[in-house]
């Protein structure tokens, strides 16, 4: 679980650099920093090599994108404004105030988990449906290709139950660009790590295109008008580039680590806590 590890361990020198100071260092001590490492996606970006032509109908294969994406976001209704005051994210509420479902390694959901943490992505493609597996906490989506609709209501008695990554259908747009319609998603996910909500009534549509071998665009347009006042596009023609040894690294949310995260650094006078 590298995300919530790095940050442990981030937080461990920042407690130990004030301890220091504490004990005496003067003002002339060499500040703490972080080193900056780029990442694979910046590399292959600063690269800019020419590539070849993109296959038709084909995004099979490793794709990185960005460690994480700002999204935009239209106003919210009035029950948009409430279910946003119920959620605490760090940024705002510190650690030990958060109420983030990434804290206790709960599912990201989507489409939080194309937003958080993109550094790996792969697309599988079979006769019937478009497999994609994300290198953040190793789980995948299946997106229908043989024609069956998505369901018509969520949660209700006739309806299908939600889902922690819903329900997808995909298909596509000429010869570069796979559409992807998605509903059903579980309402305790939020949609950013800043909290933004959604009901299970929401549809988000994806749309990937393939400009050439090397460089695929994402734009992810989100409906709920439950929560929010119109239609948007919360993401917008966002860069990945494939991988070029097609290899993902293993990028796991562990509870245990997680736990040990919130006791040393968001609670670090003693007070245990659990995952939830």
């Amino acid at each position: 679980m590298r995300g919530i590890a790095y940050r442990l361990m981030i937080g461990v020198a920042g407690v130990l650099a004030c301890a220091s100071l504490a004990a005496g260092q003067t003002n002339d001590a060499e500040p703490y920093h972080v080193p900056k490492t780029k990442t694979l996606f910046e590399k292959l970006m600063a690269e800019n090599k020419p590539s070849a032509p993109a296959p038709k109908r084909d995004l099979n294969g490793a794709w990185t994108g960005p460690v994480g994406f700002v999204g935009h976001f239209a106003p919210y209704t009035a029950l948009g404004a409430e279910r946003a005051r119920q959620n605490k994210p760090e940024p705002v509420y510190q650690l030990a105030g958060t109420n983030d479902p990434i804290t206790t390694c709960d599912p990201l959901g989507f489409p939080r988990n194309i937003i958080n943490e993109t550094r790996g992505m792969r697309f599988a493609q079979l006769p019937d449906r478009m497999v994609i597996l994300y290198q953040y906490q190793r789980v995948w989506r299946e997106i229908w290709t043989d024609g069956r609709a998505l369901p018509k209501s969520i949660d209700t008695p006739d309806g299908s139950p939600s889902r922690w990554y819903g329900y997808s259908v995909g298909h596509w747009e000429g010869d570069y660009t796979f559409v992807i319609d998605t509903v059903g998603m579980d309402e305790r996910t939020w949609l950013d790590p800043s909290g933004h909500p959604h009901t299970v009534d929401m549809h988000v549509q994806e749309r990937y295109t393939r400009a050439d071998h090397d460089t695929l665009h994402m734009t992810v347009v989100i409906d709920d008008p439950k929560i929010y006042t119109q239609p948007f596009e919360e993401l917008s023609n966002e860069t990945f580039k494939w991988i070029p040894n097609q290899e993902m690294d293993e990028q796991l949310c562990v509870p245990s680590e997680a736990i040990d995260y919130m006791n040393i650094i968001g609670h670090p006078g003693g007070k245990t806590e659990s995952a939830k």
